[in-house]
């Protein structure tokens, strides 16, 4: 018997198609030959196509690649469950699953149920924009995380002290990784908006095709793929509080201009909006660049530098601070102490020394990165951070300064005893081939002596 809207099968058909319409997710049903001859309303409204559109046509009618499951569950003469397909002239994602039919030991067709799973994924992406709403409302940082005794990180202190008094804009100007956001938490948390959100963004890490939404927010269907109910943007977000702007020289031009208004007028008009909301933003920005030579080079508004230009904290980079390494290795060992569960006690002297002697183009945030791994290398059982832990670029640093390369050794004789100018030619040679050899063991080979020896040679 043939599952076909005619003869004895006629009713089996209507009662099929009343009780698929029920269903809220799309069916497709197949013949024997995998043509289509059924259809629910689920299915046309999910699909983007029309029962004319398929009926009587191939059941690969309704997929660009792969492919049907309907027509591999009528081949395999199996059910298929939960396989991803993109359906309809807009290819939205489904979850399809498909079986075959048998009447009386006969296939005489398949069924396909398809559900549509954009919409989850839509609602992943707004969850996820929530989280990272809520975590970008919360301050974590304090003037007491700005650590550091030299003189050139207390001035920058005082002044983000300074600032933290009135509500004018705050430009804070370094290296990647010398702890903008921090002065950007400090200033906040002293600043009377400090009980209000502190909303941070990366502006470098936003398409540029959604960063004027994502900073003004938008209006309901002002774009493809935007929320009915439209969505509010950082500014708004941050209104009573503080908008920090990271990488502020990455906005184009036209956005530029947006923000500017935003700032000079304390007001903002969403994507697709023609009101104007009224907002109350305290706005610091960072960056690494030269905003007064990009400004010459016409990659940024001199309005709008003059704007957040109103105080200006330059944050020295490590180099120029190196005083500052010790007590910042000290704070860094005691918080991946509790990070990693170690109970690493110091740096060695050695170690130290070689941490000094690097100029850290990657600032703090690289040498947190050093020490974090030195640890990772560290055995569980071991309590000092030795040059042999540190396994890193820093130790050519150190090789360079030693050896430029010639392979001589030289010696200051004078004044020396003979175990110190051996100590000292001892450097040099370890020296010399930590920085050309990665492994420890081709090293003690070429020294003749146990991998366990020179492991202690480098700790000494």
């Amino acid at each position: 018997m043939k599952l076909e809207p005619n003869g004895n099968a006629e009713y089996l058909v209507t009662l099929l198609k009343n009780i698929i319409e029920m269903i809220p997710d799309a069916v497709m049903v197949v013949d024997e030959e995998g043509r289509c001859i059924l259809v629910n309303q689920a299915y046309e409204a999910i699909s983007g196509l029309s029962a004319g559109d398929v009926l009587g046509k191939p059941a690969t009618i309704d997929i660009a690649e792969k492919e049907s499951i309907l027509i591999k569950s009528l081949r395999e003469r199996v059910a298929i469950e939960n396989v991803l397909r993109r359906v309809g002239p807009d290819r939205r994602e489904m979850i399809c699953s498909a079986k075959p039919i048998f009447i009386g030991g006969k296939l005489v067709g398949s069924v396909g149920v398809m559900h549509d799973i954009s919409e989850i994924k839509r609602l992943g992406r707004e969850l996820e924009h929530k989280s990272r709403m809520l975590r970008n409302l919360q301050s974590k940082y304090t003037v007491d995380d700005i650590i550091g005794k030299s003189e050139k990180i207390l001035k920058a202190k005082e002044e983000a002290m300074a600032a933290s008094t009135f509500s004018a804009s705050v430009l804070l100007v370094g290296e990647s990784g010398t702890g903008k956001e921090l002065f950007a938490h400090a200033i906040h948390n002293l600043s009377r908006r400090a009980e209000n959100p502190l909303v941070r963004v990366n502006c470098a890490a936003i398409s540029k095709d959604l960063v004027e939404s994502e900073l003004f927010g938008y209006e309901g269907g002002a774009f493809t793929g935007s929320l009915k109910s439209g969505r509010q943007g950082l500014f708004q977000q941050a209104d009573g509080g503080t908008l920090f702007l990271d990488e502020i020289s990455e906005l184009t031009l036209p956005v530029q201009a947006k923000l500017l208004r935003a700032v000079q007028e304390q007001e903002i008009i969403k994507v697709g909006g023609t009101i104007p909301i009224k907002v109350d933003v305290r706005l610091i920005a960072a960056t690494n660049k030269d905003l007064e030579q990009e400004v010459k080079n016409g990659n940024f508004r001199p309005d709008l530098f003059y704007r957040i230009n109103v105080v200006t904290i330059r944050i020295p980079p490590l180099r120029e601070r190196k005083e500052d390494i010790p007590v910042l290795a000290e704070y860094i060992l005691k918080r991946y102490n509790q990070k990693y569960g170690r109970g690493v006690q110091d740096i060695s002297d050695k170690a130290m020394e070689i941490l000094m002697a690097y100029d850290w183009p990657g600032n703090v945030r690289e040498l947190e990165n050093v020490i974090s791994r030195a640890m990772i290398n560290m055995r569980f059982n071991e309590k000092h951070l030795t040059p042999l832990h540190l396994n890193f670029p820093v130790y050519e640093a150190k090789a360079e300064a030693k050896d430029p390369g010639s392979g001589k050794i030289t010696l200051e004789i004078a004044g020396k005893t003979l175990e110190q100018l051996k100590r000292e030619l001892e450097k040099q040679v370890l020296n010399y081939y930590l920085k050309r050899e990665k492994h420890k063991t081709h090293i003690a080979q070429k020294l003749g002596i146990t991998r366990r020896s020179l492991y202690d040679k480098l700790k000494s």
